[in-house]
């Protein structure tokens, strides 16, 4: 399924509606360049879960954790090396949680994920729109 998207707001409303539909133990890897608009999608999905906490990419932290009507585990994989390094972080017990496990840059990690990831991809398109496919999750 692919969105255009116009305004971080509609992004926000994309995040939202893909928030609303996942359950206990979703993986989404979330992949773009950066300033696509990772961080506001991920902002919808957490309002989605309940969670009035500023979302912000947890770029230096690796992981964020927040408390909703379900967890969710907000990682940035932007300054690791690869799966090794993950694995050294603890980061494949979030592949399995009981909250919903949100993964930028997840493509260093690609060969660990769940089959039953969510694919969540966003583009910049020459006018500054954005679209934003997403595979394994009809909206």
């Amino acid at each position: 399924m692919t969105f255009t998207s116009h305004s971080e707001e509609e992004t926000r409303n994309v995040g939202y509606e893909l928030g609303k539909r996942c359950a206990r133990g979703t993986v989404i890897s979330l992949r773009g360049s950066l300033g696509a608009g990772k961080t506001v999608l991920a902002k919808g999905l957490a309002k989605a879960l309940g969670i009035d906490e500023q979302i912000v990419s947890p770029t230096f932290t690796l992981i964020q954790e927040y408390a909703g009507t379900l967890p969710l585990y907000h990682m940035d994989l932007y300054r690791i090396e690869g799966p090794d390094e993950f694995e050294m972080i603890g980061g494949e017990e979030f592949l399995y949680s009981d909250g919903v496990t949100l993964i930028e840059w997840s493509e260093k990690i690609a060969q660990m994920l769940p089959d039953a990831t969510i694919f969540v991809d966003i583009r910049i398109m020459p006018n500054q729109d954005r679209t934003i496919t997403i595979e394994g999750l009809d909206l």
